[in-house]
């Protein structure tokens, strides 16, 4: 996590709100995030993360309140905004049948970016280099997600948006996601994620807000949250490893076939 925040928020939201017929999915929701900082939204399914991360990139107008991202006003500069942000779904948004060279370069030349190099650069950058010629439709799913966040980099966007990046995922292809995603805000790029994970925002967030029934109920740094409850009583007791702390272990000790890259 970054220790060192700039002081101009990446985002601004004030009074934001969105209803669809009846149903109130967002009732005044109040947040900023600071530049360079990894910015978790956390909150259950149906809470309402989706929406707001879909207003955020221009994607869906709110019904009322003041939004600003990279400096720039949602509703009156969208166009500004889509050229300041990267947006990744819940999903991998790669093409199967291309290799992974071919996905970067597609996007590079729909961002009017020099293909060869930011395509070369991204595929080190991300342990795709042995992969790049292979089809994506063959890579683990770590390494769809890895190829997924490394195509959302393209242009050097000031602000990524990662709607649930770890839905689907095994324990191995989650933490190799978590260290993408730690890597990136070390360069300086800000985050913001949305999640219904606790331990995802937990060892990821410098900052968290709880969304809960279309409301930022409460917001700040994990120590400030941790204080809102009791410390709990002193216990004498001995740890025992969790499933998936076996199951990665185990797996990282497991000898590898070697495999063409091929």
């Amino acid at each position: 996590m970054n220790a060192t925040l700039a002081e101009s928020p990446a985002v601004e939201v004030h009074g934001m709100s969105k209803s669809f017929k009846d149903h109130q999915v967002l009732d005044g929701v109040d947040f900023s995030v600071p530049t360079g900082s990894i910015f978790a939204l956390l909150g259950s399914n149906g809470a309402g993360k989706t929406t707001l991360v879909r207003i955020l990139a221009t994607l869906l107008p709110a019904d009322s309140g003041s939004i600003k991202v990279c400096g720039n006003d949602v509703s009156q500069s969208p166009g500004k905004v889509r050229k300041s942000i990267s947006l990744t779904g819940q999903f991998a948004a790669v093409d199967d049948v291309l290799t992974g060279r071919e996905n970067l370069t597609l996007i590079a030349r729909l961002r009017r970016v020099p293909d060869a190099t930011a395509a070369d650069a991204l595929l080190e950058r991300f342990g795709l280099a042995g992969a790049s010629n292979r089809p994506a439709g063959t890579y683990s799913g770590g390494m769809r997600r890895r190829l997924d966040i490394a195509m959302s980099l393209i242009g050097s966007p000031d602000l990524i948006l990662l709607d649930e990046p770890t839905t689907g995922l095994d324990p191995q292809a989650r933490r190799e996601t978590w260290e993408s995603i730690r890597n990136l805000a070390a360069g300086g790029t800000t985050i913001l994620l949305t999640t219904q994970y606790l331990d995802e925002a937990e060892a990821l967030a410098d900052w968290i807000a709880i969304l809960h029934e279309g409301s930022i109920i409460h917001q700040g740094t994990l120590p400030q949250l941790q204080a809102l409850l009791p410390p709990a009583p002193t216990e004498l007791i001995t740890k025992k490893p969790t499933l998936e702390e076996i199951f990665l272990e185990l797996i990282s000790r497991a000898p590898r076939p070697e495999r063409s890259e091929s």
